[in-house]
């Protein structure tokens, strides 16, 4: 009667160890997703409230950020009198190429330059030489005017982008050289007059 008892036991003791082992899983799925469900119920943490004095902050350093860029900006009148001489448009040029360089309506003295999908933001550079140059220094690109054409250069590429750029000014002049060449530096000058009796 007591080994029946004890295999009875025993058999107890397997099934409901059997059972929880099966039901085990469940449950820690059921854990998991009442977990997943409470954190979506949880109220999203609120932002921190701006202080005035980080307010204040952030105003003092957009009105710094603000004085750098004007001052940046400001030219000087030698350089606004050299955009006044800017010629601006649509300017074909050599290859079938084009550039468009027109005012900025908003900010005296720059100059807004497309061509193809590229833009530059120039602004006027004094020279030696008196031909106008317009630079946009932060993307290397320099606009060069000379009174029969004008060329679009990136020093840091080391590229010509274009050339032989007219506006209709430019082509009249152009075409009066073509039909009266200026004289070549390497022609020998001629002799003055007085130099030439002297030698006979």
């Amino acid at each position: 009667m007591r080994a029946i008892f004890i295999t009875a036991a025993i058999g107890f003791l397997t099934t409901s160890l059997a059972w929880a082992a099966d039901s085990a899983p469940a449950k820690d799925k059921a854990a998991t997703k009442t977990a997943a469900t409470e954190t979506k119920k949880a109220p999203a943490k609120k932002k921190a409230a701006v202080t005035p004095e980080r307010q204040q902050l952030k105003t003092a350093a957009i009105s710094v950020a603000a004085g750098v860029e004007a001052a940046e900006a400001a030219l000087t009148p030698a350089e606004l009198a050299i955009a006044e001489r800017v010629q601006t448009g649509n300017l074909p040029c050599e290859l079938g190429t084009s550039v468009s360089l027109e005012a900025d309506p908003k900010a005296p003295g720059y100059f807004n330059l497309k061509m193809k999908n590229v833009s530059y933001r120039m602004f006027p550079v004094a020279t030696t030489t008196g031909a106008i140059r317009l630079e946009d220094q932060k993307a290397g690109a320099v606009w060069l005017q000379l009174a029969n054409k004008s060329m679009l250069m990136n020093h840091k590429l080391g590229q010509r982008l274009a050339d032989e750029c007219l506006s209709p000014a430019q082509s009249v002049v152009a075409e009066a050289l073509r039909k009266n060449p200026l004289p070549s530096v390497l022609d020998a000058p001629a002799a003055p007059a007085v130099a030439q009796k002297a030698a006979q």
